[in-house]
């Protein structure tokens, strides 16, 4: 928090914080960037990155404002503008937050002046948008604030910064669990057995390392696979919809806090030698569903015509699935890894996928192959769906005083 008034560090242009998730980087590092925004500047702008607004609001924002009111601030939020004002010993500063989650988001933050930025999971974040925001930092004694957990180590923000730090001027900080106080053994050990492989290794350990091999080596027919029939008190469908490519669905069923993929539909259109209409695999998905009360049909996003399909007949609610990639991937991983997901002995195509579906590691970044991958993407927006909802935020216990957090 205090890097910025050490004499070792104070020169320094930037701060990186990586590591493992939970380890109280993010909230640590946004107290530390507003005690040094209120203290080195009076009527200055900053600006806080987030992938999106909504997440940067949620992992950051909302833990953050009350600590800085207990510790002297005197804050004005604004959030419908997306921007609040923060007042410490008379000087008065203005933050306005951006979400960076593609391309087209470096034209948000053109042409604005900033004395400080601050980018709360860089690495999710395209790298037009973060240059642009860096060039708005030209404010005399203005400095750059990253935070991230690892990703592959092709990753542009891992060559150009962290291979870089000389280059750069950046101090270089490395968090695990233990820096984080608020979190008991129990709990960093929960932590632990919720990733394996590629994402332990990024999250738990705190590595930049390569995706590599199967995807979802964690998978075991013993542990994973059931024969017989569940009672379950409620049921979703997920579709992955294919004209070309085959189409498959999955029917889930929740018993008791695990979710069972009871039955599934796969049509490969090149495997039967025709292609079925909208209408037909409509008439697959109501088989599918079999008289149960679906509580939603979730289906890839870009199959705009089926999506038309199943609101016309009226019968089923449906959403359109989160689409990517890489954080549908952990989600099922996480599931697998702690049994909240299961398969019937009856659904053979995505047991057959499980097997096949495996890293791309030619492309440099992380990236499936595609191919064996239909019931994969089911079983992904599935899981995006039921499971992205539960992602929490890092959080850390602390404890400022007001005269200390003001020196």
């Amino acid at each position: 928090m205090k890097w910025w008034n050490m004499r070792d560090y104070g020169r320094r242009d930037a701060i990186i914080c990586d590591g493992a998730v939970r380890s109280g980087k993010t909230l640590s590092m946004s107290l530390g960037f507003m005690f040094w925004a209120g203290k080195c500047f009076d009527g200055c702008s900053f600006a806080m990155c987030g992938k999106t607004i909504t997440s940067l609001r949620r992992n950051v924002i909302t833990p953050l404002l009350p600590m800085l009111e207990s510790n002297g601030f005197i804050v004005s939020e604004k959030v419908s503008k997306n921007y609040f004002d923060i007042t410490l010993l008379g000087r008065t500063n203005r933050v306005y937050l951006f979400g960076g989650k593609d391309e087209s988001s470096a034209a948000l933050i053109q042409g604005m002046t900033l004395a400080g930025v601050f980018f709360d999971e860089v690495a999710l974040m395209p790298r037009s948008f973060v240059e642009q925001a860096l060039a708005r930092c030209s404010v005399s004694g203005s400095k750059m604030w990253f935070n991230c957990n690892p990703d592959n180590p092709s990753h542009w923000f891992y060559t150009e910064w962290i291979k870089k730090l000389k280059a750069k001027n950046a101090l270089y900080l490395h968090f695990t669990m233990a820096d984080n106080p608020s979190l008991s053994d129990s709990v960093r050990k929960r932590y632990e057995r919720m990733y394996s492989g590629t994402f332990y290794d990024r999250f738990i350990l705190g590595k930049w390392t390569p995706s590599q091999g199967v995807v979802y080596p964690m998978f075991s027919e013993n542990r994973h696979v059931f024969s017989g029939d569940i009672d379950c008190e409620r049921y979703v469908i997920s579709c992955d919809y294919g004209t070309v490519n085959p189409s498959s669905f999955g029917l889930w069923g929740l018993h008791d806090g695990v979710w069972y993929r009871l039955r599934e539909y796969y049509y490969d259109s090149r495997r039967e030698g025709i292609s079925r209409t909208d209408e037909e695999h409509y008439s697959a998905l109501e088989e599918l569903a079999g008289g149960r009360t679906i509580e939603k049909v979730i289906v890839d996003p870009s199959a705009a015509s089926f999506i038309e399909c199943i609101r016309r007949h009226g019968k089923f609610r449906v959403t359109k699935a989160d689409n990517d990639v890489i954080s549908g991937i952990r989600l099922v991983s996480s599931a697998l890894k702690q049994e909240k997901l299961k398969f019937s002995s009856s659904c053979r195509d995505i047991l057959r996928e499980f097997t096949l579906y495996s890293w791309n590691e030619k492309a440099g970044t992380d990236a499936p192959i595609k191919e064996n991958d239909h019931a994969m993407d089911d079983m992904r927006y599935f899981a995006a769906d039921i499971f992205g909802r539960q992602d929490a935020c890092d959080f850390i216990a602390l404890s400022v005083s007001r005269q200390n957090a003001v020196q």
